[in-house]
């Protein structure tokens, strides 16, 4: 027979049993919908999650890292060759050494015409103090150049009061930590007395304050210019601590930081390295996510299943009848795979649309935080492939579950169905 006659029979069927299917819908859009908030909500926070961390965290950091000496006076004698005796070193000192990285405009010259690198941002880290009064608190003064920060590592999105322009443009400004502010009750505006180790005493204008997210850092941490953090740590124009890499290709991490190192003797962390743990943690919430979601979508096609093997015993006489008229199995077998793709049909889109809707009001709740400043609504992921992916799976669980009752339903014998009425 043709698809179009076998296409309305099963479409009769379908609505000659609304209750039961409306029912295997619901289970359907209640499996599409669910997989929808889900994935968008859960791959939003883990953007979030990222986002925190790998949004300030460089692709390669180049430094220059304090090691104990390799070279000790004992392997140097030779009444005691490396080859005969033993060793033992107890209490190795570090080697004296600059916390400056050599030749470091060497380096950010060779690769700014690189074409795997999008940008890239010396530092200088001042140990200071900030004083109030007698009482120093411990801290740290980071030396940046305010509008690259922000361009290539969103340092604006964590800036609570006035904007990294405002550090540009007062070379004795400071953007504040808000647990620092917090502690010595400073207002934009304020000037902060600060000392560093060598006791040379200056005072900085607050320009702005800053929020992270994580209190060990606000509690400390401060932004100035580069030329206010070399003058604070006591140190010339060359002096840079730090320098940032930021890549167009996370994937080249690996490959520029062994070869900065060959190169130029630097140590050099890619953000594979750095942030190991929280990568495995990511893959774990993902594989989690994923996991459960298409759990919910098998659960749905169960329901349609089993909706369809009772069907089968219901319509025994309608088979019967349809074979006895000159129906073949693959017919049957068709207009029940037909009836299973309807119902997958109208289950799966309007989930998609139920978990369209809720996720929007997901992604306007208020969410505030003092953690997280800048967030201000909880985060939803609208990635449509979620969407091309619910939609497609759909379809193909409800062909399955459709498949087993209708191969089942081509194979019953007309004459002993009709015999037995």
């Amino acid at each position: 027979m043709g698809n179009k006659v076998l296409f309305k029979i099963a479409r009769t069927h379908v609505y000659a049993k609304r209750k039961q299917s409306v029912i295997a819908s619901l289970g359907v859009t209640f499996g599409i919908g669910t997989f929808i908030i889900l994935m968008s909500f859960m791959t939003g926070l883990n953007g979030l999650l990222d986002g925190l961390i790998l949004n300030r965290t460089p692709h390669v950091r180049v430094y220059n890292e304090i090691q104990p000496s390799e070279t000790q006076p004992i392997t140097t004698n030779s009444e005691y060759p490396n080859n005969k005796f033993f060793h033992k070193i107890e209490s190795i000192k570090p080697k004296a050494a600059r916390s400056s990285i050599r030749n470091s405009i060497g380096i950010i010259e060779g690769y700014e015409s690189d074409k795997r690198v999008k940008g890239i941002t010396p530092q200088v880290s001042a140990r200071v103090f900030y004083k109030s009064g007698s009482v120093l608190l411990n801290g740290n003064l980071l030396g940046i150049n305010p509008e690259e920060e922000a361009r290539l590592f969103n340092f604006d999105d964590y800036v609570l009061h006035g904007s990294p322009t405002d550090l540009k443009n007062n070379s004795n400004g400071i953007i504040l930590g808000a647990g620092v502010a917090k502690k010595l009750s400073l207002e934009i505006g304020d000037y902060i007395p600060m000392v560093n180790p060598q006791g040379k005493e200056f005072k900085l204008k607050i320009v702005g304050l800053f929020q992270s997210g994580l209190a060990e850092v606000d509690n400390i941490q401060s932004y100035a210019n580069i030329a206010a953090a070399q003058s604070a740590a006591g140190e010339g124009t060359g002096y840079f601590t730090d320098i940032h890499f930021k890549l167009h290709d996370i994937e080249y991490a690996t490959q520029m930081a062994a070869e900065l190192e060959d190169l130029f003797g630097v140590h050099a962390i890619d953000i594979h390295r750095a942030n190991a743990q929280f990568d495995t943690g990511t893959s774990i919430r993902n594989l989690i996510t994923y996991a459960v979601s298409i759990t919910l979508l098998i659960v749905a096609g169960f329901g349609i299943y089993n909706i369809l093997n009772m069907l089968i015993y219901e319509k025994m006489n309608d088979i019967a009848i349809l074979k006895a008229t000159g129906f073949s199995g693959s017919d049957v077998k068709r207009i029940f795979i037909y009836q299973a793709l309807l119902i997958g049909l109208m289950g799966g889109s309007i989930g998609l649309l139920a978990g369209f809707g809720m996720s929007h009001v997901i992604d306007n709740a208020p969410f505030e935080t003092e953690a997280l400043p800048t967030i201000k609504t909880f985060p939803v992921n609208f990635d449509p492939w979620f969407y091309i992916g619910g939609g497609i799976f759909a379809m193909v669980t409800t062909f399955f579950a459709g498949y087993l009752p209708a191969r089942k339903a081509s194979k019953i014998d007309p004459v002993e169905i009709l015999r037995g009425q």
